[in-house]
């Protein structure tokens, strides 16, 4: 391939890539795929939730079918696309074993396994008619996690935790072991005198999960004294721990987004060295701004109070 072709299919790897991943300011191809592909998310949730109606299946089954069809058309397109564009991510020159590495991982990463997925039950049930339809559509749901590409909410979950990784590890690691030691006392205490609700220790992990997570579903209780003993300690020990992880991930949120302002707040400043902002730098600001999932309300208060705090220091 000649210096000129290959710049050119370089390019088009590139604006592919920019398309189909989350838009940037000003860029209105990328909007709108991320407008269509959100929505057909959506709508195919919505299709299979009314497909589980035997009434409402049997009345639209043409229709959840064109939509199951149309759906999965775009979804490979969408999937081929990325497979092809990922070389663009590249940095310096390519080559044929670079470009495989990094097709390869992206059908490995997180974001490739659920784009395959929400398009494999169609094939599979095209291919394979005798496979459990219950599985195929349970793993068309997965489709819903295809919203991480176009939403950051999910990214800042994860950010959060991973910030927050060894507290919330250690919070975890507790849990487990008072979840451990519930299921074998109540098991136990429970057994010999209640045991069509406690034939084992795995058996009593379901209680024991429902009473920490203070639920409390009330189809299986303790009918022993040391079993409602066990009940109330594990009860209270789950209030606390579940508050301690809910509690790290709030934090962890929190200091998230303060930084976001923080590093914000620090462009901001840059840009108002010579006392305004120009449309280039409020460009950037903008773009920053939807990177953050800051609201527009809450960034001019930004710049207000940074402006405001210069005009005060001259």
């Amino acid at each position: 391939m000649k210096s000129g072709e290959f710049s050119k299919y370089r390019s088009a790897q590139k604006r592919l890539h920019e398309i189909l991943e989350r838009a940037e300011f000003g860029d209105s191809a990328s909007k709108r795929a991320d407008v269509l592909l959100s929505t057909l998310v959506i709508v195919n949730v919505i299709a299979i939730t009314l497909e589980s109606v035997p009434t409402i299946y049997k009345n639209y089954e043409t229709t959840f079918y064109l939509i199951e069809l149309f759906s999965v058309c775009i979804f490979t397109i969408e999937y081929l696309g990325r497979v092809w564009s990922a070389p663009s991510q590249i940095d310096g020159p390519t080559t044929f074993t670079s470009s495989l590495r990094s097709r390869v991982n992206y059908m490995l990463s997180f974001s490739g396994i659920i784009d395959l997925l929400s398009i494999l039950p169609f094939y599979l049930r095209s291919f394979f008619p005798y496979l459990d339809l219950r599985i195929l559509r349970t793993l068309r749901l997965l489709r819903i996690l295809k919203l991480s590409h176009y939403n950051s909410a999910m990214e800042d979950l994860f950010e959060a935790i991973f910030e927050e990784r060894k507290s919330f590890f250690a919070a975890s690691y507790l849990f487990v072991i008072v979840f451990i030691v519930s299921s074998s006392l109540i098991y136990f205490a429970e057994h010999r005198h209640h045991p069509s609700g406690f034939q084992s220790i795995p058996d009593s992990m379901y209680w024991a999960l429902i009473t920490l997570t203070t639920v409390g579903y009330g189809d299986i209780t303790p009918i022993t004294a040391a079993g409602k003993v066990i009940a109330v300690v594990s009860a209270i020990l789950g209030v606390f721990v579940v508050a301690l992880m809910t509690g790290i991930v709030a934090t962890a949120f929190n200091a998230q987004m303060e930084r976001r302002n923080l590093i914000f707040e620090e462009h901001v400043r840059n840009a108002l060295l010579d006392g305004f902002l120009d449309s280039s730098e409020k460009a950037d600001l903008e773009i920053l701004r939807k990177k953050f999932g800051m609201s527009k309300r809450r960034a001019e208060s930004l710049v207000e109070q940074v402006r405001s705090f210069q005009n005060k220091s001259k």
